[in-house]
Parts: structure tokens; sequence; C-alpha cells
């Protein structure tokens, strides 16, 4: 169906209105589209122990990659690459490193939480058919990067956009990820040879599953339980409430999770959050 445009005459001129309707209609995807993105969102889970060994294919790994590499990036650095690693021997050496520093972490929580800390499995380096390790190279465009003038940890940021687009595209692609993130980091770069212009900024487990959890683990086992969005939102300074005229938009906000939280049926809610 092609878009319409409401041009402007004497008995019917274009308003503002008109035209921020027309722009949104123009440039909305369309209502299916719509709720795979959102689809992908909500059903995102790390994933630690439904790997199968079933094998990626390749045109399936080239798309998930390829969406990682089309994350968007401070001055278009692109510092991000992708170090695969599927062989036995190297994963296991990885897990090897998790194994101490988890060791270590869970001696850091007390009493009940470090009980409870010991039983998660928090990492399927080797039961995942697929290890990707995506890092950020800091010399990619040289000292001096558009919008790093400042803040010189933008690059940092940019490769964990690329993680995310990874992390979407993997699930839309009925793939689970898993981040593992409790390593030494000169001990990770040394097992894997980067250099030191080389930051590992995410280690990922990836392959298909046997199921996804309908809320992650840590939510489920009520380790935290999920922020409430209106305590999140500022307006004009940090922790500056809503001015009257937004205090619609803080009404949206709790009615939308609490439509993500209590619905069990992600087809119903969409019907209901997409509108």
């Amino acid at each position: 169906m092609e878009n319409t445009v409401t041009t402007p005459s004497e008995n019917n001129p274009v308003t503002n209105a008109d035209t921020c309707s027309n722009a949104q209609d123009k440039h909305r995807f369309a209502a299916e589209q719509l709720h795979g993105v959102y689809q992908a969102i909500f059903q995102r889970r790390d994933v630690r122990g439904q790997f199968l060994p079933d094998p990626i294919p390749d045109d399936v790994l080239s798309r998930v990659l390829m969406a990682a590499h089309y994350a968007p990036s401070v001055g278009f650095v692109q510092p991000w690459s992708f170090l695969l690693i599927d062989d036995p021997a190297k994963k296991q050496q990885v897990r090897n490193l998790f194994d101490q520093a988890n060791g270590e972490a869970a001696n850091m929580f007390d009493g009940d939480k470090r009980d409870f800390y010991k039983t998660v499995k928090l990492e399927g380096i080797v039961e995942s058919p697929l290890n990707i390790c995506i890092t950020c190279d800091k010399d990619r465009a040289g000292p001096v990067v558009v919008g790093r003038t400042h803040i010189p940890t933008m690059d940092l940021y940019s490769s964990v956009c690329a993680v995310q687009n990874l992390w979407l595209a993997a699930r839309a692609e009925g793939l689970g990820v898993g981040w593992v993130s409790i390593f030494h980091e000169q001990a990770l770069k040394d097992t894997l040879g980067l250099p030191d212009n080389v930051t590992p900024v995410a280690y990922l487990c990836i392959g298909y599953v046997s199921h996804f959890h309908d809320r992650p683990e840590l939510e489920k086992a009520q380790w935290r339980p999920r922020l409430p969005i209106e305590e999140l939102v500022s307006m004009n300074g940090w922790n500056q409430p809503a001015s009257e005229q937004k205090s619609s938009l803080i009404r949206q906000l709790k009615r939308d999770q609490a439509r993500v939280q209590q619905s069990a049926n992600l087809d119903a809610l969409q019907d209901d959050f997409i509108r």
C-alpha cells in the first residue's frame, strides 16, 4: 500500500500535525516488521545451559556477523573485530580462565548470596558450538577520531553496540547467546593472542538451544528484580521529575512495563503494545 501525502489547498491546508503524521507513517515499519523487532528485544535471553551441539550454518552466521558489523560507531571508526573460536582445546583453555575467576568471584559475596552464586551456571563455553570474542581496536582510526576527542571510551561503547546488534540478530535467527565476563582481562588477551591495543569487549557463547526461558534467569531466581522504568527516567537534569506536560509519558511507561512483565503471551502483548 503506497503512502499518501496530503497537499495544501484553500479548503485543505496542511498543518504541522498533518506533516508529523505523514512523516510517522512514511518512516514507520509495517506492523509485522515492528512485531519482529520488539519480539527479538523482549525474547532475548542470556543463555548458559541450553546449548545444542548443532553447528551454525554459514549463511546464518554471516547474517548475524553482518548485523554486528552494521552497528553504529562514533566517528564511523568501526573498532570491532570478531574472533571466532570453535577449537575444543582453545575453548577449554578459556573455560579454565573462567573457572579460576569464578571461584574468586564467589568469595566476594556474603552468606546466602555466596551459596546461591555457587549454584548458578554462568557460562556455556565448552557446550556451545561457537564462541565469539568481540574486540575493540583503539588504534583502528588513528589517534584523533571524530566524537572521541573528549570522551576516550567512546570506541568501547561503539563495540558494545555491535554486541547488541549481534545478540538481537541471533535471537531472530533462533540462536542463543551468552555473555561471559568473569575473566582476568589480561589472561584472556594472552590466551587469545590479542595485541596490547585491542581490548576484549565481550566473550560470547552462541548456538542453537533446547529452549529460551520466559524471563531472565537471575530475575526468575529473584537475584534482582526488573527495575521500574519510571524511576529511571528524568527530565532536563539528574533525578528531576517529569513536568506536568510529561506526566502522561510516565503513566504510559508504567502501563507498558506492566504489560511486558505480566504477559505470558508475547503475541497478545505485541498486539496491545504496538498501536
